[in-house]
């Protein structure tokens, strides 16, 4: 099959079509959310959620010559809308994290490397972060205010204090988190 044979099989409801013909895009869907993303995990999380939006707006493609035209542009709206949601984010962070360094009392210099830290990690680890150890929220708030399974926030939690600790700042042993 061509590539119109697999978008239109894909239309009328083929899984295997569809993931086929995303495929046969994939590089170039890849070049674009990472050049909106700048980063590799971020690229990735932005063409699983464009591709979930495919498949579940599929059928409302009419002419399987526009597929790959139709998909590019699910992907350039859900890369503005995560870093729309980035900009949000980040007011709220700085302000957690001035306030945390002014109330420090000879830990300045800590919260600030914190600071840095939480910087670099991606938006969804750095939001858990805040949430549970800024904002103090259990993991069951931290899920039903993202939408997410426990489990995931319960990940992504994990895997934050472990890039914080084992940062490269800090040397081989990492920086010692006493949050747990």
């Amino acid at each position: 099959m061509d590539r119109d044979e697999y978008a239109a099989a894909a239309i009328k409801g083929d899984d295997d079509a569809l993931i086929a013909r995303i495929q046969m895009d994939q590089s170039r869907l890849y070049g674009i959310a990472y050049s909106y993303m700048r980063n590799e995990t971020d690229a990735l999380e932005v063409i699983q959620e464009t591709t979930f939006r495919v498949w579940s707006k599929r059928r409302s493609l009419r002419d399987p010559k526009v597929f790959t035209t139709w998909v590019t542009r699910i992907l350039i709206r859900v890369c503005l809308d995560e870093r729309k949601k980035r900009l949000r984010e980040l007011p709220l962070l700085d302000e957690l994290l001035k306030r945390d360094a002014q109330a420090a009392d000879g830990n300045g210099i800590d919260r600030l490397d914190m600071a840095v830290q939480l910087q670099k990690l991606p938006s969804k680890y750095r939001m858990v972060i805040v949430l549970k150890y800024y904002r103090d929220m259990t993991i069951t708030e931290i899920a039903e205010l993202l939408e997410k399974p426990d489990g995931t926030i319960r990940t992504w939690l994990h895997q934050a204090l472990k890039r914080l600790r084992t940062d490269n700042a800090y040397g081989k042993e990492g920086m010692k988190i006493e949050w747990e």
